[in-house]
């Protein structure tokens, strides 16, 4: 999907791109965007996922098995001393549990941000979380500290922050169809969000590198239309489906106190201890929405939550109930 954002008149310049976290569905969306922009862009995979990296990225893009966790695989197996314009990285930690969180989110990224300058990179384009507006997790923490040191590294920055995904809160349209209520938080009105396709978002990605409206610049960003919460969410899909709205509520309060007792017996059975921050991220998900913030009157403004894009959560949920599409999840999906 085009850009709308981005000036007709202006032929984007290719360039050199390292791409990390392309095997993601976000990830692989944006490498098709900067492919469809001329650039030249070689993706850091798993030694793992090489193959199956490459059978799903454009054909033009050149694939390399690096471990990103490790700063000498990275400069070896992945820069290999040559130059690059700019890194763009959609790479992100796939439980969120702390020790993830900081080796991916934090550390990973640093190595990434030091290989890339030592390559004559000058602009790197980061895929972060709306959700750090108000960290209380750990992945929150990690992603942030390392957006403190991208800020700091002299070089041009883009910091993306989107809202929610359409695939982590897309999972209950099979249920829905089996005949199965939809679930809630509360009552479904707790929390709003501005959903925003992994194409429309792959293409503000892109965009970031030829836009100097996006550099040097902390962005927020959601799809079209206005905000929606999760009880509109499920109303939409009961109307699709030509049947009457059905909802099973549940207390948020209890992801909390599932949190706080795992999180307790997390001390002496440390296994305990992750599953009680998978509760923790639940909780957050579910009474936190994903708008802008808005610190100085203490609530979410959807009205100062940018949008992007063409393509509504109800034109997938659409497809999704037409067949035409296949709903991933997220790591991060409540339900």
């Amino acid at each position: 999907m085009p850009d709308e954002s981005l000036p007709s008149a202006n032929t984007p310049r290719p360039r050199r791109i390292l791409m990390a976290g392309a095997t993601g569905t976000i990830g692989r969306a944006t490498v098709r965007a900067l492919v469809r922009r001329g650039h030249h862009v070689v993706c850091l995979v798993r030694a793992t996922s090489r193959d199956a990296a490459a059978a799903s990225l454009p054909e033009q893009v050149e694939v390399r098995a690096a471990d990103v966790t490790d700063a000498a695989s990275l400069a070896r197996d992945g820069v290999r001393s040559e130059r690059f314009d700019a890194v763009v990285s959609c790479m992100a930690s796939r439980t969120g549990a702390p020790r993830d969180a900081w080796s991916i989110d934090h550390r990973a990224h640093a190595q990434l941000l030091a290989a890339g300058r030592a390559a004559g990179i000058t602009h790197f384009v980061l895929l972060s979380a709306i959700c750090v507006q108000k960290p209380t997790l750990a992945f929150q923490h990690a992603k942030l500290a390392f957006e403190r040191e991208l800020m700091a590294s002299g070089l041009t920055w883009s910091i993306v922050r989107p809202t929610a995904f359409f695939k982590s809160i897309s999972g209950q349209v099979e249920r829905v169809k089996q005949g199965k209520p939809f679930l809630v938080f509360g009552d479904g009105t707790l929390t709003a969000c501005k959903p925003i396709s992994d194409d429309d978002l792959a293409d503000y990605l892109a965009g970031c590198l030829d836009d100097p409206a996006r550099q040097q610049r902390v962005l927020p960003i959601g799809g079209p239309g206005d905000a929606i919460t999760p009880r509109q969410q499920g109303e939409h899909l009961f109307a699709l489906l030509g049947r009457e709205p059905k909802f099973t509520q549940v207390p948020p309060a209890l992801l909390a106190t599932i949190a706080g007792v795992l999180g307790a017996l997390g001390r002496v059975i440390p296994p305990l201890a992750a599953k009680a921050e998978f509760a923790r991220i639940g909780h957050y998900y579910a009474t936190e929405s994903m708008l802008v913030w808005d610190a100085a009157a203490g609530r979410y403004d959807a009205d100062a939550t940018p949008s992007t894009g063409s393509e509504t959560l109800f034109d997938y949920y659409a497809r999704l109930v037409q067949g035409e599409a296949a709903a991933e999840r997220g790591e991060h999906a409540v339900f």
